[in-house]
């Protein structure tokens, strides 16, 4: 009969540490507390599957410890290892407990019921040994000793008369040692009645003990191939754990190059960003370079325009110059001309 089924995460110590915990499931099992009516004794009991990995007997020596809030283990001597239950909630851990407690004191009084039930049952056969010890009757008490038995012979041939009186007595005595043993004897026979139905009983319970024995021993063969076969998964988990803490130590060093990555191409982003932004910058510039550039070919062609222009001016204000210059050297000449016409009219007028 199963009780207080629970889902927790089971653990086993590490048979050659005797420190790490090595999980035996992948994921929850349910726990279970099973009693078993015909061995009377309660069992821890979980299944992976069809694999059984917790099969534990309950006895009067062990002791549930809660280790944290939500963990507790137990030592199970006939398994040779310890247990841990690892619980959703401090709440399941503190119910799976006070049931550890409950059916461990259950143990207990199984065990004294048990205890006291081999004690009555050797009690009546050391109270038949001790009242055949203590009987204080005998055979020869019954008949008499030889010098008894010959005395009242002796009587009998010597005074025949008395012979009644003589023997009233011992018929008297004969006649209560009888009831004593009549009563010894039923009380031998009601003894017998009782030591015969303690042995039928024994005979039933060494026929069970028997069965149970066998029992026993398969489960303890069974138990034994277990236990090889934890063996070798446990040397496999032991090389699955190695391989395991050395596949966390790559996955650790690749996550943090994986990081360091990942900083680094967050850097290129950032410089292809800044990148981008120079490119954009560029081709601005180099647009506005191009727009520069023919503008400056127009101001070059009006430069070029100006500079024609410039030289023609230049080439007639030359002209201009020179052609002033003839003008003047002319002016100069009809000046000097007229000078010396005047100063000859005043001479003439002066003359007249």
């Amino acid at each position: 009969m199963y009780i207080n089924a629970l889902s927790t995460h089971v653990f086993q110590i590490d048979p050659n540490t005797k420190k790490n915990w090595v999980p035996t499931s992948k994921h929850a099992v349910t726990v279970s507390y099973f009693y078993d009516s015909t061995r009377n004794v309660y069992r821890i009991i979980s299944l992976d599957g069809s694999k059984a990995i917790i099969n534990s007997t309950i006895t009067p020596n062990m002791t549930f410890t809660k280790t944290s809030q939500k963990f507790g283990q137990w030592a199970d001597s006939r398994a040779n290892t310890v247990y841990g239950l690892g619980f959703s909630s401090e709440h399941h851990l503190s119910k799976f407990a006070e049931k550890f407690q409950e059916f461990k004191e259950a143990a207990r009084l199984a065990k004294e019921k048990s205890q006291e039930k081999m004690e009555l049952t050797s009690t009546p056969s050391q109270e038949s040994a001790g009242g055949d010890i203590q009987s204080p009757l005998t055979p020869e008490s019954i008949n008499g000793t030889d010098d008894e038995r010959a005395t009242p012979e002796v009587t009998q041939n010597s005074e025949p008369r008395a012979e009644p009186t003589q023997n009233a007595l011992p018929f008297t005595h004969s006649s209560t040692i009888s009831k004593h043993w009549e009563a010894e004897l039923a009380t031998l026979k009601g003894n017998n009645a009782k030591l015969t139905a303690a042995l039928l009983e024994s005979t039933a319970n060494v026929k069970q003990w028997k069965q149970q024995l066998a029992a026993y021993q398969e489960e303890a063969e069974r138990l034994h191939k277990r236990v090889t076969e934890l063996e070798c998964v446990s040397s496999q988990a032991n090389a699955v754990h190695t391989h395991k803490t050395e596949l966390n130590q790559t996955i650790q060093e690749l996550e943090s190059t994986l990081k360091k990555k990942e900083e680094e191409i967050e850097g290129l982003k950032q410089e292809i960003n800044n990148a981008r932004e120079l490119q954009a910058q560029r081709d601005s510039l180099t647009q506005k370079l191009q727009e520069v550039e023919i503008r400056n070919k127009d101001l070059e062609g009006q430069l070029s325009d100006l500079e024609q222009r410039l030289e023609k001016s230049q080439n007639e204000q030359e002209a201009f110059r020179n052609n002033l210059k003839t003008l003047l050297e002319i002016l100069d000449g009809k000046i000097f001309e007229l000078t010396e016409l005047r100063d000859n009219l005043a001479k003439l007028i002066e003359c007249s």
